[in-house]
Formats: C-alpha cells, sequence, structure tokens
C-alpha cells in the first residue's frame, strides 16, 4: 500500500502534472495540499477518470486540502481540527481508508514572524497536538500526512543560516513538532533514512532546485499499528523537475500487509 503526501500548489494550474504523476507511480492514496481551488472548482471528474475517488475541502486562492483513493471512495471522518470554531481556513480533512485513519493538513506557513501569522501558526499546532494525541489514545492506526511548514532540525535544510528567521525553522515552532512526533509517532522519511539528508521542497528562488538546495517540510508521521508495517519511503523528485511544477515533490510512503492474529483452534478441532 502506497500512501503519498503533495502540496500541488494550485490544483487547477498543475492538473497535468498531478495526472501523469498518478498515472507513472500509481499511490493507493494521496493527500494533497495547497489546493487555492473553492469546493466546486476541484477537478473531481479527471480525478475519477484517472481512477481515483476524492473528498475534498476547498478554499478559493488560497489552502485547501484533499484526499484521493485508487479504485475508490474515501470515507470521510472529519474536517477541521476541533477548537477553532472562527476558523475559516480549509486546512485539515480526515478519512478512514482499509483500516487505517488518514489526516491530511496543511499547517500554516506563519510569515512574516514575528506577528499574527504567527500565532496563528503556533495556535493551529497546539490544536493539532491535542487532537494527534486524541488519535493515538483511539488506539486504531493513524497517519498524519501533509505539508507541516516545519524544517525539524538543521540536518533538514540546505544551509540554515539564510532561513533564519524564517518562521519554518523558529525554536516554537521545531518545539511544536518535537513535542508533537514525542506523543509515540514515528516521523517515517528520516526512519528509513537515517541522517541521510532528504528534501521535499525547493523554492523557486536562486536556482534553488538545479543546486538541489532544498528543505523537508512534508512529512508523514505514523502511529505504532502503521509504523510495523512501514517498508519503505521516499520522494518522487522527478515531479519537480517537470514544466510548471510545484515547488513540493510527492513525498510517500510503503506499507505491508496489515498482520492479522490468527485464533487458536477450540480443542477436538482438527
Amino acid at each position: 500500500m502506497k500512501i503519498a503526501t503533495f502540496n500541488i500548489n494550485g490544483i487547477r494550474s498543475r492538473l497535468p502534472g498531478l495526472l501523469e504523476w498518478l498515472a507513472r507511480e500509481a499511490p493507493d492514496v494521496v493527500c494533497l495540499q495547497e489546493l487555492k481551488a473553492g469546493d466546486s472548482a476541484f477537478p473531481i471528474a479527471e480525478i475519477n477518470a484517472a481512477g481515483y475517488g476524492a473528498i475534498w475541502q476547498g478554499q478559493a486562492s488560497w489552502n485547501g486540502v484533499a484526499i484521493l483513493q485508487k479504485g475508490g471512495d474515501p470515507i470521510e471522518s472529519r474536517r477541521g481540527l476541533p477548537g477553532g470554531k472562527d476558523d475559516t481556513h480549509s486546512r485539515y480533512i480526515e478519512a478512514a481508508i482499509d483500516g487505517i485513519v488518514i489526516g491530511c493538513l496543511y499547517l500554516p506557513n506563519g510569515n512574516p514572524q514575528p506577528g499574527p501569522k504567527f500565532d496563528y501558526k503556533l495556535a493551529w499546532f497546539e490544536r493539532l497536538i491535542a487532537y494527534a494525541a486524541a488519535l493515538l489514545e483511539s488506539g486504531h492506526p493513524v497517519i498524519l500526512a501533509g505539508d507541516f511548514n516545519v524544517v525539524p532540525t538543521d540536518e533538514d535544510i540546505y544551509n540554515p543560516r539564510s532561513w533564519k528567521k524564517d518562521a519554518l525553522l523558529q525554536p516554537e515552532t521545531r518545539e511544536c513538532f518535537e513535542r508533537l512526533v514525542a506523543q509515540g509517532w514515528t516521523d517515517a522519511l528520516r526512519h528509513v533514512y537515517g541522517d541521510e539528508r532528504i528534501y521535499t521542497f525547493w523554492d523557486y528562488f536562486r536556482q534553488h532546485w538545479q543546486t538541489d538546495s532544498g528543505l523537508r517540510i512534508d512529512h508523514l508521521l505514523l502511529s505504532k499499528h502503521v509504523a510495523a508495517r512501514l517498508k519503505t519511503a521516499g520522494v518522487d523528485k522527478w515531479v519537480r523537475g517537470q514544466p510548471h511544477a510545484s515547488d513540493h515533490a510527492p513525498t510517500w510512503i510503503e506499507l505491508g500487509a496489515a498482520k492479522t492474529t490468527r485464533r487458536a483452534a477450540p480443542k477436538g478441532a482438527v
């Protein structure tokens, strides 16, 4: 089972690239972020024609999240994090697929900082931390996947010096991510690649793609039941090199089959 997360950075304008990737890599589940399209503008006909069902929460021009399922329709379990009564941003959607709860999220960028956008980022992060704890306590297999807008450590960026003032690297941001993972989540890419540098995002400036000057900000966090099934993980970098590409590349994991507990045969059975 292959599960991917991809900040598409505008689903209407980058739809051809998305469809090409779906056809070539054939992920079973896809979490999309930054749709930048209202609900009615989501290209569900094209997604269906590619062999995927979908749920989505759009927002015109900004934000927006979706979950795609190959050969089926995701069963929606939540949209929006708890505690966001006045929050109008489309940043979280959740579905049950093949026995796994999959939360697709687009965490606020937080720039410029300090300021109200950074305050909103931290407040949203606290809501995520609280809800993530509840998901773990439920005992269900869970994946939190998306653009977290967090560079966890200096090993997750080509050079932290020029990004020191960016919201993605602030101590408060990193501390939130550390507390989240410490609940019992497995950071899939870091688990698979160890100390090896691996990036998921290359901005459009200063030839950063051409020089592989990237950041790791797209993450898949796995509960223990899912982590036990983790076979491998990776980044489809070729997508970032395509014409008119998003500044992110699809990031994915592959899971083995779920282990089943075999019941003992009753006494006397042959």
